[in-house]
């Protein structure tokens, strides 16, 4: 059957992403025509111009790569990135993540075209989860903020829970406790990487009008992204303009509360990494709280409703969505302790 016609659910209007888009739109021009103040709506325009300033960059690269990733072969990625259910695999769907210069939303986007294109359970979440905040300029940022000692430290224990994470995802998807990825087949060993993305980029349109529409391909498939960024973005503005910042400082020590009491404040306020690395550093300066600032780094992401109703979304399950904060968050709480304790 050919699809050229939009169907009745393409054609449905995403109310969410409209009036979310919308708020953030207005919020945004106003800024620009008020005073600084302490008024609610300055905060809540002053809070969208930071947000949006800080997450541009990586939301638009995000962009372009699925836009990217939609035009190679499913056996180049796959190829890439090895066998799911592997240890190879995992290891190179972690490491993938390390290296990708992305906030954590723009890695989303990246995870969920992997998943897309066949990449295992595993190695989706391993991917994800290994990349939040660890991009090459967060780390640089992280040095001159908390040290490079502590900061290697943290990108080491981020690998770790993500392999971890990523293992125990795929073993559950073997057995059949979480939906298997209806997207995935089967790995040819003999595949070669090289020859065929020569082939690719030697016959690939470089013309400005490919490079144009492959952006737009790439922002048709960031869409629902895009509808829990902008309502994230809203959250996170009023949180700021009607819950006194104290409610969320003063109790961050580096204790079983404090520890527990950050793993909440990252639930709620996680928007972006760029946001939230700043505040990761206060934990470490202020409070005295290292294992409070891993936690805040990994936890957002791990907890973030972005990313979980991306997932259940993407792969169609509020299962797999659901089992993120529940395989991740036990070991980030337990890291966290064994750092604050040493």
């Amino acid at each position: 059957m050919n699809n050229c016609c939009p169907s009745k659910q393409q054609k449905k209007t995403d109310w969410l992403l409209l009036i979310s888009t919308s708020i953030v739109a207005i919020s945004f021009v106003s800024y620009w025509f008020q005073s600084a103040s302490t008024s609610k709506f300055f905060i809540i325009s002053a809070t969208t111009v930071e947000m949006l300033d800080a997450m541009w960059i990586g939301m638009a690269l995000g962009v372009f790569i699925v836009g990217w990733l939609g035009r190679l072969p499913r056996e180049i990625i796959l190829a890439t990135i090895g066998e799911g259910h592997t240890v190879n695999g995992l290891i190179r769907a972690t490491f993938a993540g390390l290296l990708f210069d992305l906030c954590n939303h723009g890695i989303l986007m990246v995870g969920m075209k992997l998943y897309e294109r066949g990449a295992s359970l595993g190695q989706v979440m391993a991917f994800i989860i290994a990349s939040p905040w660890n991009s090459f300029t967060l780390t640089f940022i992280l040095f001159g903020l908390i040290g490079w000692q502590l900061t290697l430290l943290f990108i080491l224990l981020s690998l770790v829970v993500a392999w971890i994470s990523g293992y125990i995802f795929d073993r559950l998807e073997q057995k059949g406790t979480l939906p298997k990825n209806p997207n995935s087949q089967s790995f040819d060993e003999d595949f070669k990487i090289m020859p065929a993305l020569k082939q690719l980029l030697k016959q690939a349109d470089y013309s400005p009008n490919a490079t144009f529409s492959m952006f737009i391909n790439g922002l048709k498939d960031s869409q629902m992204i895009f509808r829990w960024v902008m309502v994230g973005i809203v959250l996170i503005a009023m949180i700021r303009a009607f819950v006194p910042p104290e409610s969320f400082s003063q109790w961050y020590g580096a204790t079983t509360s404090g520890l527990l009491l950050t793993l909440l404040a990252a639930t709620i306020i996680e928007v972006c990494s760029e946001g939230s690395t700043p505040i990761a550093a206060d934990l470490i300066t202020r409070a005295n709280a290292p294992g409070n600032a891993f936690t805040f780094l990994m936890a957002g992401a791990s907890t973030d409703y972005t990313e979980v109703m991306v997932l259940k979304d993407t792969t169609k399950s509020w299962k797999i969505a659901l089992f993120l904060p529940l395989i991740t968050v036990p070991q980030i709480l337990l890291i966290g302790w064994l750092i604050n304790i040493n």
